[in-house]
């Protein structure tokens, strides 16, 4: 059995200082960082956006009906 590999392609922090919000994105591969400031209110939302990407990209199959 061969066993599985995990390579880490891109790391991404959301940094607080002084109440101010950056989101920073690393790409592990190319060596490269890129950086944009957040608004708190999208901070705040974090969790739903998480959730509703999350939803996007593994769908739960449709329930028939009984």
């Amino acid at each position: 059995m061969e066993a599985s590999t995990e390579t880490l392609l891109y790391a991404a922090e959301l940094v607080e200082e002084n109440g101010t919000y950056t989101l920073v994105v690393r790409d592990v591969r190319r060596g490269t960082v890129q950086t944009t400031p957040v608004p708190g209110t999208m901070v705040d939302k974090l969790p739903v956006f998480l959730s509703a990407l999350a939803a996007k990209l593994h769908p739960r199959p449709a329930r028939g009906r009984w």
